[in-house]
């Protein structure tokens, strides 16, 4: 079971410059952030594997137990895999591909069975294909054969029909395999699956057991084939992969390319499309690990993966540190008032978003409670910490201009801050 004080960073670390009185150099910066990738991916590969050794247990023995600790193997990948987002946007070749792994939020009637009120996408056909239900899945213009669920297979139905909301593949489908439809709205409560929809024969429960078995198999082998694929590209000592490119190219190009990743994280994805859209809608729809309530985590480590760039840190899953120089030890050469200045407003942040993670597993106001229209506290907890994260922003912004890095403008996401 992860301990949810594990694998992050003591708040308030890194008080002073780190590096202090040795030179470091913009180059160094770029290879430690390409090392640092590397080591992310490397452990959102090892517990995707952990994961997998979840699932199978639980499948051949279905039980609370066997089910509960799959879950606990599900909420341990998303602590490296949220830390890894930060090295999208900047980085082409991992925005690209990330959508295969994390896209949400999904309309789970594509996957199984729902509920009878279940409230989807506005003409989405594909909300209504229930794939383990079928042999054969139509929406427009395209068909599909599902007799055989493959990993191949669940890729090829990303996105059928044209619609974002089809989902089949990544965390997200194995979170709802996992859990099922969380039926509570903004009341406490996640999904409550139970384990006799993996079991065989009389013992199954809600239809098509084998076929949901051969789903989350096949969705956890893409899962493990994605990252893998992805730990090679950050792979040091090769020539032909993305690292040796983004190391082939200028130090400005990288740095901006580092800034541009943890900018855009921290003002339109995470303030905007992950805390923004679900609290002016009220909506548990848009909530990131909707069916969990493991929202708090994923919020969290999304900012310790911006905290860890800009300090060059790094706590892996095995509890070992990797650290080196960050963003934070060229701004100190730069300007030591100001690195302070701007290591300050990161440790609020990081403080900030914290809060989002003690309401709840201190206080078991979970996210989607928080962002319940009649929740006022709730509501202005969310607010407050947007508001830091695009003070993060700024702060970010500001390191930029002290290391002579123009054209950053971070992605806002279409939203107003």
């Amino acid at each position: 079971m992860l301990n949810k004080h594990m694998l992050w960073l003591p708040l308030g670390v890194l008080a002073a410059p780190a590096f202090a009185g040795t030179a470091v150099t913009e180059k160094a910066v770029v290879e430690h952030y390409a090392t640092l990738a590397h080591a992310v991916y490397a452990d959102a590969l090892a517990t995707s594997k952990t994961l997998d050794g979840a699932i199978q247990q639980l499948l051949a023995n279905p039980t609370d137990e066997t089910l509960e600790n799959a879950k606990q193997a599900w909420i341990a990948s998303r602590v490296p895999y949220q830390q890894s987002e930060v090295f999208r946007f900047g980085n082409a070749i991992v925005d690209d591909w990330e959508g295969q792994l994390n896209a949400w939020p999904l309309d789970e009637g594509l996957i199984d069975y729902v509920a009878t009120d279940y409230q989807h996408e506005m003409g989405n056909e594909g909300a209504t294909a229930n794939i383990i239900a079928s042999n054969a899945v139509q929406v427009g213009n395209q068909k599909l054969d599902v007799t055989k669920i493959t990993p191949e297979l669940l890729a090829d139905l990303n996105e059928i029909g044209g619609s974002e909301a089809n989902v089949a593949t990544g965390y997200h489908a194995i979170e709802f395999l996992l859990w099922g439809q969380d039926l509570n709205g903004t009341d406490a409560g996640a999904g409550e699956r139970p384990a006799s929809d993996f079991a065989l024969g009389a013992d199954c429960t809600n239809g098509h057991c084998e076929r949901r078995r051969e789903y989350i198999v096949a969705a956890s082998q893409l899962l493990q084939h994605d990252l893998a694929w992805m730990v090679d590209q950050w792979a040091p000592e090769r020539s032909d992969n993305y690292r040796a490119e983004l190391l082939a190219d200028s130090t400005e190009q990288g740095l901006r390319k580092m800034l541009f990743g943890m900018g855009s994280l921290s003002l339109g994805e995470l303030a905007g499309e992950r805390m923004k859209v679900a609290l002016e809608a009220n909506s548990t729809e848009d909530e990131h690990d909707c069916f969990s309530d493991n929202t708090h985590n994923s919020h969290y480590y999304n900012e310790q993966g911006i905290y860890n760039v800009y300090t060059g840190t790094y706590v892996r899953t095995d509890g070992s540190i990797l650290e080196g120089p960050g963003i934070h030890a060229l701004v100190a050469q730069k300007d030591n008032v100001a690195a302070a200045e701007i290591q300050a407003e990161f440790d609020a942040t990081r403080s900030q978003v914290y809060a989002l993670k003690t309401s709840a597993e201190e206080h078991d106001v979970f996210f989607d409670q928080l962002i319940a229209s009649s929740n006022a506290a709730g509501n202005k907890l969310v607010n407050t910490t947007i508001d830091s994260l695009v003070k993060q922003t700024v702060a970010i912004e500001r390191s930029a201009n002290l290391l002579g890095i123009s054209n950053l403008n971070p992605d806002t996401a279409d939203h107003e801050f």
